[in-house]
């Protein structure tokens, strides 16, 4: 029997064995790491309930969705509900809003974050060093109802301390409105998404920094180069494909922009300014119990995010750089 399966293999054409090869082995490698496969069953099913299931419910924005009525008995009005969304000023308002701070916050996160990531690197006191970070990820932690408080007692004009700041070095006479004129709110807003989330943001590109060869560091010195020469020509090339990765992740997130920072220190002086796509959502969709233009809004959100992903990473693919598919 075992001649006969042999002469059967032998009589096969190179190109079949190699796929009979390539196959076994793929097989051979599943059964290796079944493992692996039996605890990311909980993740896949977490992303199946929670992420893939619900966008069924996306069929809402194209229905007058009743909640007394069952599903199949709802009026169908086609594109009416975003229709109405694109000739909405509110909406409009809302979503420059929301583009314009998620561009804020794009930028000034990824600055900050390489930035502090290469100055922790070149510390050389460990203790300092471990220090900086741990105060750097503790606002992480806080709520933002917490985190919010912090600002508005900071920003305040009877005792605030940035006011007294100000005032005492003489770059302003009166303390300033910081929360009643809108011209300030995306400033305020993207500061404050730096200082939470600064120390955070730098744990991945530490640990990029982490992976890079000390050999290259070595031949660096070896070429007379210092401390900035190293970092431009040896660190940020080394975390260059982390860097590009996280980039392209983060402009598929572009318009979310955030919901309680806006919410919670926003007000009716400055709603032209505070508001989001998710306030908006809140304000006249849920609220106003008009769950198909809820719908409708978020779907528009979510397109443009995935457009944006996609787009950014067929420019990655073009320029010969890290990429997510």
């Amino acid at each position: 029997m075992a001649n006969n399966i042999s002469a059967l293999n032998d009589n096969k054409n190179p190109r079949e064995q190699i796929q009979l090869s390539l196959k076994t082995s793929k097989w051979k490698q599943i059964k290796n790491q079944k493992q692996l496969f039996f605890m990311s069953v909980p993740l896949l099913i977490y992303i199946l309930l929670f992420y893939y299931a619900p966008i069924w419910g996306w069929l809402m924005a194209f229905q007058n969705y009743k909640p007394a009525k069952s599903f199949f008995d709802q009026k169908w009005v086609g594109l009416q509900h975003f229709e109405y969304l694109i000739k909405d000023e509110a909406f409009i308002r809302d979503f420059r809003n929301t583009l314009c701070m998620s561009v804020i916050n794009l930028v000034l996160s990824f600055v900050t974050a390489v930035i502090l990531a290469l100055l922790l690197n070149e510390l050389k006191n460990i203790f300092f060093k471990r220090t900086i970070q741990t105060i750097s990820y503790l606002p992480h932690f806080l709520s933002w109802i917490i985190v919010c408080g912090i600002v508005q007692t900071t920003l305040s004009t009877e005792g605030g301390i940035v006011n007294e700041v100000l005032m005492a070095i003489g770059l302003i006479d009166s303390p300033v409105l910081w929360l009643s004129e809108g011209k300030y709110f995306w400033g305020i807003v993207g500061a404050t998404n730096v200082w939470k989330e600064l120390g955070w943001n730098t744990i991945i590109y530490i640990a990029a920094i982490a992976a890079i060869d000390p050999a290259q560091y070595e031949a660096a010195d070896i070429d007379g180069a210092g401390r900035f020469r190293k970092m431009w020509h040896v660190t940020l090339p080394g975390i260059k494909p982390t860097i590009i990765i996280l980039l392209i992740m983060n402009i598929g997130r572009v318009m979310d922009a955030g919901f309680e920072i806006q919410y919670i220190l926003g007000n009716g002086l400055i709603s032209d300014w505070s508001e989001t796509i998710d306030i908006y959502v809140l304000k006249y969709g849920i609220k106003q119990f008009n769950y198909s233009l809820a719908t409708a809004a978020g779907i528009i959100r979510s397109v443009i995010s995935i457009i944006l992903l996609f787009a950014a990473n067929f420019i990655a693919k073009k320029l010969g750089e890290e990429r997510l598919v």
